[in-house]
């Protein structure tokens, strides 16, 4: 009889336990974008001066036009200034023109202009990418952490103004400037319309921040970078510029939203200023991405340099801005300056006509209606008579009208002061009863004079009208 033997099971092998090291590696490679984002939201966040950013604009604003609109005397110098005792809604738009002047480089230089430098500051870029194990993450995080900041300090702007501007003088219409009423509610979307647009050139001086700030690395410059861009753009729409050239500047949505004040609304000049501006922000960010990628994280002292700066940030941009230009001229049918004579005389007189009968309403006089008053307006520049173009403050003008019933010619004499962008000041110079004198007796006491000095703005890209004359 022959014996069997049971073959013993083999033992089930396994598995070693993970050391240390390999259970880093597996955390390290499995941080997401999502995860990198909210660490470096966390990181921003918990900054003193981006918390006393944060501060300020949801707070400030509302002091301050609240503050303004209880004084005697106003910001007329500003856009929508001198409507701050009459509607709530003028206190969001001064502080969009400030903001497009002085807020917004300031956000978008202290957040987006530091993102990437501060990490060479501190020395702390090995340590960050080996807990990441991704420049792609990183810089996507990063980027996108920033965005997120920028944004949450430009919606406190409008949010903060229009409380205090409500507040402190109510939900009354707003006047445009052609000179038409805007219903409150539909100032509410308008003014929120115009803070929506501006957006994009944040966005463009935010891109440039990024650029900076990975292109001059610890460098200060780079954190001042959209700080000073947003200056010099500012200066070059000052100057008598080609239409072409200045549409093409990433910063002309910053003026040219006050198109949206109009009736019908003068948009083309805004769409244009707003892909513009987005153009400039991929591209900035574009460039910002690549040159991150190519850096050598090995090297502490590879932080930037002069000769990267120009070659592969400084003349990208310039090529983008002469394409722009060129295309902008192309596809465009304003020339020069855009300011013409006949444009001229066309916007005067419809606002002329819209105020009108907003005083004719204050002094409970008969209704009339524009058909009726069949305004003209004839200009002259420096004493030119015919073909009087480009911007200045030697432009005089009188406008004319007629009242149902009334055999004589209504006419009144105005000086504009208008600035290249096309915004103008009008200043009645009399007769005194119409404009000569900033308040107006009414029945329920004085009033502020809706035509003795007030805002308007020619469209650069329009085609010539035919504007009747006296």
């Amino acid at each position: 009889m022959t014996a069997t033997t049971t073959p013993t099971p083999r033992p089930t092998p396994t598995a070693a336990p993970a050391t240390p090291a390999a259970q880093a590696h597996t955390t390290a490679a499995g941080v997401t974008v999502a995860r990198s984002y909210r660490f470096e939201v966390v990181k921003l966040l918990s900054q003193w001066r981006i918390r006393l950013l944060l501060l300020a604009c949801w707070i400030a604003p509302a002091l301050f036009v609240a503050g303004v609109s209880a004084q005697s005397t106003l910001p007329t110098d500003t856009l929508f200034g001198r409507w701050m005792h009459a509607t709530g809604w003028a206190g969001p738009l001064v502080t969009l023109g400030f903001a497009g002047t002085w807020a917004l480089p300031l956000l978008t230089s202290v957040v987006a202009g530091d993102v990437f430098a501060s990490e060479d500051r501190l020395g702390t870029w090995r340590h960050l990418l080996v807990a990441v194990r991704s420049p792609r993450r990183i810089f996507a995080a990063k980027a996108l952490a920033g965005l997120t900041v920028i944004l949450l300090l430009v919606a406190g702007l409008p949010v903060s103004s229009t409380v205090g501007g409500l507040l402190a003088v109510g939900d009354r219409p707003l006047v445009g400037l052609d000179g038409h009423l805007l219903a409150p509610g539909d100032a509410a979307g308008t003014v929120l319309l115009a803070w929506a647009c501006v957006l994009a050139p944040a966005l463009a001086l935010a891109g440039i921040g990024l650029l900076g700030s990975v292109v001059l690395g610890r460098s200060p410059m780079g954190l001042l970078l959209p700080a000073i861009v947003a200056p010099a753009m500012q200066l070059a729409q000052m100057l008598p510029l080609p239409v072409a050239v200045r549409l093409a500047l990433p910063g002309d949505a910053f003026l040219t939203w006050n198109g949206l004040f109009t009736s019908p609304a003068q948009l083309t000049p805004l769409l244009i200023g707003i892909v513009v501006s987005l153009l400039w922000a991929l591209t900035a960010t574009a460039l910002a991405y690549v040159l991150f990628l190519r850096r050598d994280f090995t090297n502490p002292t590879d932080d930037g340099s002069a000769r990267r700066a120009v070659t592969t940030a400084a003349l990208p941009l310039a090529g983008l801005l002469g394409v722009t230009v060129a295309v902008v001229a192309a596809t465009t049918t304003a020339t020069g300056s855009g300011i013409e004579q006949a444009k001229v005389q066309h916007s005067l007189a419809t606002e002329f006509a819209h105020l009108y009968r907003l005083q004719t309403d204050q002094l409970h006089r008969p209704a009339v209606t524009e058909a009726q008053l069949r305004t003209g307006a004839a200009c002259t520049k420096a004493g030119v008579q015919d073909g009087a173009q480009g911007p200045g403050n030697d432009w005089r003008c009188v406008v004319s009208w007629h009242l149902p019933g009334v055999a004589a010619t209504g006419s009144a004499v105005y000086q504009l002061d208008i600035t290249a962008d096309g915004r103008f000041v009008a200043d009645g110079d009399g007769p005194k009863e119409v404009n000569g004198y900033f308040l107006v007796r009414t029945p329920s006491g004085d009033a502020p004079n809706p035509l003795w000095q007030f805002d308007g703005n020619v469209d650069l890209l329009a085609t010539s009208p035919e504007s009747p004359t006296p």
